[in-house]
């Protein structure tokens, strides 16, 4: 039996979010890049404006191309709980929960956020494509899941003024809800779903809806912020906000589990810092679960360190010494100039036992200055927690504008 060639195959590869005509409305200078098949905008006017979009007024970022999953049946929760190193027993309906996942050997496939949105539903979004790992992990379960990846509109709302003009748009009593709530509001077209949430370190909604529903909510959120100066971002000005709030990326800070190739290069829950999601004691078996006892028993490799970089080159791929005996440590994962902090600051990994709060890093930074490079020392102060983390982050209610 022979099938007909699509030789127009590869056209489909290339996706448009329900937002990007509003978005390419907004775009001055022509830079997008592909995000899981998608178009999306890496600057659209200036880097620097839209970033202090985030930390002054609001801003809009697509979060449209993010992996999706429905998980629902009798046995939802067990199935989370076997999946994910958390207790998903405290996971009540209504609320959302960071956290990573790992393969056998306790290393991270991926991070991201799962919601309780009934007592036997979940829906699960991550940075890479993880159906396959959903599929190994669902055996003998009573449960169903589906990606819905490209059925929902997303839009990550930020900034001091975003819950205001959510007021402003008649989500009735959005300001009383906490840092990772989730609640259901009406709109045109059905329901949306809104969490406060969000990869800036800041005051901020993630709004959740049908793909029909996008570019009226885009003009809702326009009329409702007309005075508030709200502004589309890029990823280059989100990459700003999450270093500042100490935020780890896949394929930044580490390479998912399942896609490495060479031995030793991922890494466990407790060497990106994410001990705290572990729960070693939930009662229940996890994936790697074997692993990271032992590694919680025998001590880590790595550990994750947020930098106070001295001076104001940024530390990018830099190495980093212990210079009391010259040996080189550790590396820069993660760096860049934090406006509102007003530090130069990395993130990044350095060998057990470096690496406490207050220990003294040296960094050897390289940078370009009219073609020539130049290389520098710099003196690096173990941070203890993310340069920017306002106390707006999470009070309830916001302050009102």
């Amino acid at each position: 039996m022979t099938t007909e060639i699509d030789r127009d195959h590869w056209r489909s590869a290339v996706k448009f979010s329900p937002f990007y005509n509003k978005l390419k409305d907004h775009d001055m200078v022509n830079m997008w890049h592909r995000w899981a098949g998608y178009t999306v905008p890496t600057v659209l006017e200036n880097t620097t404006f839209e970033y202090f979009a985030i930390r002054n007024t609001a801003s809009l970022f697509d979060l449209t191309p993010m992996s999706k999953y429905r998980i629902w049946g009798p046995e939802a929760l067990d199935y989370m709980n076997r999946l994910l190193p958390r207790d998903m027993t405290k996971l009540r309906v209504g609320r959302v929960a960071y956290t990573a996942w790992c393969d056998d050997e306790g290393m991270v496939i991926d991070d991201g956020t799962v919601f309780r949105v009934a007592e036997d539903e979940y829906l699960l979004c991550a940075q890479e494509r993880q159906m396959e790992i959903l599929k190994r992990n669902a055996i003998g379960f009573d449960i169903e899941f589906e990606e819905i990846s490209d059925e929902i509109a997303a839009l990550s709302f930020q900034g001091p003024v975003s819950c205001k003009i959510l007021k402003n748009m008649g989500f009735k009593d959005i300001e009383t809800m906490k840092m990772f709530d989730l609640r259901y509001f009406d709109f045109p077209g059905g329901e949306v779903m809104i969490s406060r949430s969000g990869y800036t370190g800041d005051l901020g909604y993630e709004l959740w809806m049908k793909n029909e529903q996008a570019e009226p909510m885009w003009d809702a959120i326009f009329d409702a912020g007309k005075d508030y100066n709200i502004r589309p971002i890029g990823g280059n000005a989100l990459e700003i906000a999450r270093i500042e709030a100490g935020l780890i990326a896949a394929n930044v800070d580490f390479s998912p589990a399942n896609e490495t190739v060479r031995p030793g290069h991922a890494k466990s829950p407790f060497e990106l810092g994410l001990d705290w999601i572990v729960k070693l004691d939930k009662g229940v078996v996890f994936n790697g679960r074997r692993a990271l006892l032992k590694e919680k028993q025998q001590g880590s490799r790595f550990r994750f360190v947020r930098l106070d970089v001295e001076g104001n080159k940024t530390a990018c791929n830099a190495y980093l010494f212990d210079k009391e005996n010259g040996k080189n440590i550790g590396y820069v994962s993660s760096a860049v100039w934090a406006p509102s902090a007003k530090k130069n600051i990395a993130l990044g990994f350095v060998d057990m036992p470096h690496g406490k709060v207050g220990d003294i890093i040296w960094a050897e930074i390289y940078y370009k200055k009219e073609l020539k490079w130049n290389r520098r020392w710099a003196k690096c102060t173990v941070m203890d927690g993310p340069a920017w983390n306002p106390p707006r982050k999470t009070k309830t209610p916001p302050d009102d504008f």
